[in-house]
């Protein structure tokens, strides 16, 4: 027993000594971020810190799992969000260096299936002109976030996305060119993704831990629960699955392998004395590339300035040291990683907090401490700018509250809002009713639908069961059409570019292919004939002379709406015997009779 004894003592006693950090530059940081945890209700946090070839600490602080308490260690998986995209980048550098790639080429010609909404995009952006957010797209995340779309119809639907700005002219951050960048990666190599940066990065590096999808993540046996601050408490997040995106932001990872992921970028693009990526990509990876935007010093921030993109990494004059740095943000999970190459330092901060403050104060701290400079209370920084966030919002909520038309009505009852609408680029929204309330599910969300005003409504989101917040609603607009049907729903899903337009699908019924026949024929209009044919198996068409062939969808019986025409329909009509006799066309300008031939 007393053998027994010693053992287990030696044991806690290593345990300590592990957690225990050794440079006297790092000594009360325990305390401070177990500070601000508390301060900003977060349950957990990993960090790593390291310099030169040393790694200075790799330690996790609070709870990975919050309701059971379990605590968060070194080696406890969080989701790393963008923090992914230097990792995708960095997998084209290996193809730059054996001549496959030239990233100032028209990225098409290596990747053809990648097309734009014009030939200007489609001829002129480059491999670099994605890598550092200049093609003139905005986000467009709407159209991916919660999609259950597969890698390839995810860059099929970029060629329906309109940019806010001519190309190389605005830095415009855009996961879906990092999307492209995972699959140019692909085309170029005929190995996945993941294969790559597992066979590339994280073997090489002994990133041991590290996964890119979320099923994996789960699997692990050590991995952390995502968490958001609501009202003064911790509530608990679903797990944002986003593996078809995967190269914009799945990589799930440690403090342990984060610090050699920050260290070989620390030394060069080398690790433990061997090239991991070479030295040229490396160069222009941590050098400006695109002006993000004026970065002047602010009066919270005077020795914080410049603000430029790199190649998948945020650039920027840090009290005085140049910061290489990029955040991740996923459902559950914020991120920070950054480097000062010249002075060979990395920190790593991941918590498990949604859209935290805490990775940047925690960060800036311990770059702080390690360079030497003056104590700054970034903790009340961050905080004081919560605070204006907070208000500002607060003051967005009132001046909509003066927009809105009290005492209003729909132009239509509430079930005929319900029905399915779709979008080319941005999917499919279902619209259902349940008691006279309305709900509408879009891409893995749902949303709550309240009147506005007239035709306007309040899509406002539900988290994950939870109350709706109204602070989070999009204003959409049902729009009629000339015969006085709902036809369409417009959403602000983008901002910078018009209203998402998702069109009303059509209800259709079953009609035989032997009632078809009877609509069959040619009948007479003033100096013309339209003719009525069946296409296909059950495809019924119209004719007129002049104008194409128009698709009749049948919506009841006897009633047609014309396919791509909105507002124009065909009636037949019919005798005592059930025999077509004529067909009324009804369109915005009147509607016309046509008698069948005999």
């Amino acid at each position: 027993m007393k053998k027994i004894f010693m053992i287990s003592l030696l044991v806690i006693l290593q345990q300590m000594l592990n957690a225990q950090t050794t440079d006297k530059r790092l000594a009360g940081i325990d305390t401070f971020i177990t500070r601000v945890l508390k301060e900003w209700n977060a349950a957990g946090v990993t960090v790593a810190v390291v310099e030169k070839n040393k790694i200075l600490m790799t330690k996790g602080f609070g709870y990975k799992d919050y309701e059971n308490k379990i605590p968060a260690t070194e080696n406890t998986l969080f989701a790393i969000g963008s923090c992914t995209k230097a990792f995708t980048s960095s997998l084209l550098s290996f193809a730059i260096k054996e001549g496959k790639l030239d990233i100032d080429k028209p990225v098409t010609q290596y990747l053809p299936e990648l097309r734009f909404i014009n030939d200007e995009l489609n001829n002129n952006v480059t491999t670099r002109d994605m890598m550092c957010h200049r093609t003139g797209l905005p986000r467009h995340d709407l159209a991916w976030y919660g999609a259950k779309s597969s890698r390839d119809s995810l860059l099929y639907i970029i060629r329906f996305f309109e940019p806010t700005a001519p190309l190389r002219q605005a830095w415009q951050y855009n996961n879906f060119m990092f999307l492209a960048q995972g699959v140019l990666a692909q085309k170029i190599y005929g190995k996945s993704w993941e294969e790559q940066i597992r066979e590339k990065l994280f073997t090489p590096l002994g990133m041991t831990s590290s996964n890119t999808s979320m099923i994996d993540y789960e699997k692990a046996d050590d991995y952390s629960f995502g968490y958001k601050e609501k009202d003064g408490s911790i509530k608990k997040m679903k797990f944002a699955n986003i593996d078809a995106f995967a190269p914009a932001g799945a990589i799930n990872s440690n403090a342990k392998d984060m610090a050699n992921w920050v260290m070989m970028w620390i030394n060069g693009g080398k690790f433990n004395g061997k090239e991991i990526i070479p030295a040229t990509y490396y160069n222009q990876a941590i050098s400006s590339q695109m002006i993000i935007g004026a970065g002047l010093p602010s009066k919270e921030q005077p020795d914080v300035f410049f603000s430029n993109y790199g190649i998948a990494w945020f650039l920027a004059n840090y009290r005085g040291h140049y910061r290489v740095e990029h955040g991740g943000n996923i459902d559950g999970f914020s991120t920070s990683t950054s480097f000062f190459p010249s002075d060979s330092i990395g920190i790593f901060v991941s918590v498990n907090q949604n859209g935290s403050a805490v990775p940047g104060i925690i960060r800036n701290n311990i770059a702080d401490r390690l360079l030497g400079l003056k104590y700054k209370d970034w903790q009340h920084i961050q905080r004081s700018a919560y605070e204006k966030n907070i208000a500002a919002a607060k003051e967005l909520i009132k001046a909509d509250s003066t927009q809105r038309k009290l005492g209003t009505k729909p132009s239509h009852g509430i079930n005929d809002y319900t029905g399915t609408y779709t979008n080319e680029g941005y999917g499919t929204i279902l619209i259902e009713s349940n008691k006279d309330t309305l709900t509408a599910k879009f891409n893995g969300l749902t949303f709550k639908v309240k009147h506005y005003h007239y035709d306007y409504f309040n899509f406002i989101p539900v988290d994950d069961g939870m109350d709706a917040d109204e602070n989070d609603a999009m204003k959409g607009l049902f729009s009629i059409n000339v015969k006085g049907d709902i036809e369409s729903l417009s959403l602000p899903m983008q901002a910078g570019v018009k209203d998402i337009v998702f069109k009303k699908k059509i209800e259709t019924i079953e009609v035989s292919k032997a009632d078809l026949e009877k609509y069959v024929g040619e009948y007479q209009l003033p100096g013309m004939l339209a003719k009525v044919y069946i296409k296909g198996e059950k495809t019924l068409m119209v004719l007129v002379p002049g104008q194409p062939d128009y698709e009749l969808l049948p919506i009841k019986k006897d009633l047609f709406n014309f396919k791509i025409l909105s507002g124009f329909s065909v009636r037949f009509e019919k005798d005592t015997n059930g025999e077509t006799t004529a067909l009324y066309f009804i369109q915005p300008n009147g509607t016309f009779k046509a008698t069948r031939k005999k």
